[in-house]
């Protein structure tokens, strides 16, 4: 039996309240975050990370002090090895928090696998995650050695077990509405400045695909919805329209709130805080009759399912779209396979 290992990408998170200038430090000292040549990015992602840490660490207090990422991207770390069955192990590789690609991609190279897929719980594609991710993980594999072929998903923003899996857990928080509350629903995602949208990175059009597929599924009228975006930092203009901003809009209106997690597939700060607690409150202010925000897929049986669907198709080596064929407009460059197919 030949012995497939899955390294499941994510962004990572502080564990406790000292890792939390670190963690900043090395999200902003990423030249997928900040375009800057060193030393100058280095220097600026010191003075960043300290300046922001004692705000960061009043939100980790708010779920105990860490996040609670790897633990849930553990979870279903372990339900997927469960859909996949013998021969396939799954380990995790974070990008700005232990455990970092360099250690997993030794604990792959120490199971000794025939085959790796790399496979990132970012559904939609963008150069300053999924890329950033694969760039770290092949520079960790080359310095420990990992020899066995690897085939990577580069993106699934349509994967059928994510849009059955976020249509059941909207349906099951829409219950929750007494019968008759007129509400809006509000798809929100990590938001991106524009200027990286404008370079060709395919990220806004794939979250725009993901709630297109879940507007379809749930029979959805555009009027009823809008896709949003949170976490802006910095002074650079962000894509729009803003989270924060829909949800007063819609409290002002007398409307109910739904909130969806568009991008996100495991609970952390951005839905547990930021969406949960901070935003409640904005839409109580707002005169919001009623606010709730979805779950994320987590470990749903519909997701997993979905995962472990994309883990068997992903053959042989190289890149490779979890559409099937390539999913992105020829406008958008920096669509990972848009490079291949102007080769070709």
């Amino acid at each position: 039996m030949s012995r497939i290992a899955v390294v499941l990408f994510n962004l990572g998170g502080p564990d406790r309240p000292q890792s939390v200038r670190p963690f900043l430090f090395n999200l902003f000292n990423d030249r997928a975050i900040i375009a800057l040549p060193q030393p100058f990015r280095w220097l600026l992602a010191r003075l960043i990370s300290g300046r922001r840490a004692a705000t960061a660490r009043a939100i980790y207090d708010q779920m105990g002090g860490g996040s609670p990422l790897l633990a849930n991207t553990e979870a279903q770390a372990r339900a997927l090895e469960a859909a996949l069955g013998p021969g396939h192990r799954c380990f995790v590789a974070m990008r700005y928090w232990h455990p970092l690609s360099e250690a997993a991609s030794r604990d792959v190279a120490a199971w000794n696998p025939d085959r790796v897929v790399l496979l990132p719980l970012y559904p939609q594609y963008s150069t300053t995650t999924t890329a950033s991710s694969l760039t770290a993980w092949h520079a960790a594999a080359r310095r420990t050695g990992l020899r066995a072929p690897a085939a990577a998903i580069c993106c699934y923003p349509r994967a059928p077990g994510l849009i059955a899996a976020m249509e059941a857990l909207i349906r099951e928080t829409l219950a929750q509405l007494p019968a008759g509350t007129p509400y809006r629903m509000l798809f929100s995602a990590h938001g991106l400045p524009k200027k990286i949208v404008r370079s060709g990175d395919p990220y806004q059009c794939q979250i725009e695909a993901t709630v297109g597929a879940l507007r379809a599924a749930l029979d959805l009228p555009e009027l009823d919805s809008v896709i949003c975006y949170q976490s802006r930092v910095g002074p650079l203009e962000w894509i729009g329209p803003a989270t924060d901003a829909e949800i007063a809009r819609a409290g002002t209106a007398g409307l109910a709130v739904i909130v969806v997690p568009i991008a996100f597939v495991s609970e952390h700060s951005e839905t547990l805080v930021e969406l949960g607690i901070e935003y409640r409150h904005l839409a109580e202010r707002s005169g919001a009759p009623a606010y709730h925000v979805v779950p994320t897929a987590g470990v749903h049986a519909a997701f997993i399912a979905g995962l472990a669907d994309l883990v068997r198709n992903a053959s042989g080596s190289g890149l490779r779209c979890g559409e099937g064929t390539r999913f992105c407009p020829d406008g958008l460059l920096r669509c990972p396979l848009a490079t291949a197919t102007q080769a070709a």
